[in-house]
C-alpha cells in the first residue's frame, strides 16, 4: 500500500516538474489575455463613441468583435503551451469556417450590408426613404434588417443586403423639399389674373420659403385646360401640410376670382348626313 501511494506521489512530482510551468504559464496567459480582451472592449466603445459619427450598433459590433479576436488569440496561446499545433488547428477552424460561410452566405451578406450602412449612413433613424422596393420611416438600423414604418403604421423588416444593392431615396435627408403643383384653368380665363392669384395664396402662406424663389408659369396646353406650374419650397417637416393647404386655399382663391378648373371635356361636331 506505501509502495503504491509512494509511487502516485512520484507520479504527481513528475508530472509537475514536468508540465508545472506550462500549466502555470497558460493561467498566466489566460488571465492576461481575458483582461485585455474586456479592457479592449471597453476602451474601443468609448473612443468610438467620443467621434460622434459610429452608430451605437456599430460600436457594439467593432468593441465585440476586437473582444473576441483576442480571446481566440488567447486560446491559441494557451495550447500551444502544450504543444498543441495551432497551425493544424488554425487550417481547421478556417475550413469549418468556410463551410459555415458558405451555408450562411446570404445571412452574412446581410451582416455585411448592415456594417456598410451603419459606416456610411444613407439614412438616419426617423427619415422616410424608398429602399429595397418599399418606402417608409425608419425606426431601426439592425446588422441583418432593416426595419420601416409606412405612413399608416404597418412594420416592414427589410434585409440589410436588399437595401445596400439597390438605390436608396431618402426624402428627409436635405433641410428643404420643392412642393410641386399643376392647377389647370379654362382656355377662356385670363392667365395673367390666375397667375396674381397663384402667387397671392403662395405669399400669403408663411410657410413657403423666400429663397429659392417660387415658380409660376404656363406649363403646357392641355386637350381640356391651360395648365399653370407651381413650385414653391420649404422645409421638409413642412412639405406635405404646406401641399395639402395650397392645394385647398387655390381653389377657394379661383372660386372667389371666378377662374374655372374645367372637367376633362370633348367637342363632338354633328356632321348631317346627306340625301
Amino acid at each position: 500500500m506505501e509502495d503504491q501511494v509512494s509511487q502516485v506521489a512520484e507520479e504527481i512530482v513528475t508530472l509537475l516538474a514536468t508540465y508545472g510551468l506550462d500549466v502555470v504559464g497558460a493561467i498566466v496567459i489566460l488571465i492576461i489575455g481575458i483582461w485585455v480582451a474586456g479592457w479592449t472592449r471597453r476602451w474601443l466603445g468609448r473612443a468610438l463613441a467620443r467621434t460622434g459619427r459610429v452608430d451605437q450598433t456599430l460600436q457594439s459590433f467593432l468593441s465585440s468583435l476586437a473582444r473576441y479576436l483576442i480571446l481566440a488569440i488567447t486560446v491559441l496561446a494557451v495550447l500551444s503551451q502544450f504543444g498543441v499545433q495551432t497551425a493544424s488547428l488554425i487550417a481547421v477552424l478556417g475550413t469549418i469556417g468556410l463551410a459555415i460561410g458558405l451555408a450562411l452566405q446570404g445571412t452574412l451578406s446581410n451582416v455585411a450590408a448592415g456594417v456598410m450602412l451603419l459606416v456610411f449612413r444613407p439614412f438616419r433613424v426617423g427619415d422616410y426613404v424608398e429602399a429595397g422596393g418599399v418606402a417608409g420611416s425608419v425606426k431601426a438600423l439592425n446588422l441583418f434588417t432593416t426595419e420601416l414604418a409606412t405612413p399608416d403604421n404597418v412594420q416592414i423588416l427589410v434585409p440589410n443586403g436588399q437595401i445596400w444593392g439597390a438605390a436608396v431615396k431618402n426624402y428627409s435627408f436635405h433641410e428643404t423639399r420643392r412642393v410641386d403643383l399643376m392647377i389647370g384653368i379654362d382656355y377662356g380665363d385670363d392667365m395673367d389674373k390666375a397667375i396674381e392669384a397663384v402667387r397671392a395664396v403662395i405669399g400669403a402662406d408663411d410657410r413657403v420659403l423666400a429663397e429659392p424663389d417660387a415658380l409660376v408659369v404656363i406649363g403646357e396646353l392641355a386637350d381640356s385646360s391651360v395648365n399653370l406650374v407651381v413650385r414653391v419650397w420649404c422645409l421638409a417637416e413642412n412639405y406635405w401640410p404646406l401641399k395639402f393647404d395650397l392645394t385647398k386655399a387655390l381653389k377657394e382663391r379661383f372660386d372667389r376670382e371666378g377662374l374655372s378648373i374645367p372637367f376633362p371635356q370633348s367637342t363632338v361636331h354633328m356632321v348631317p348626313a346627306t340625301p
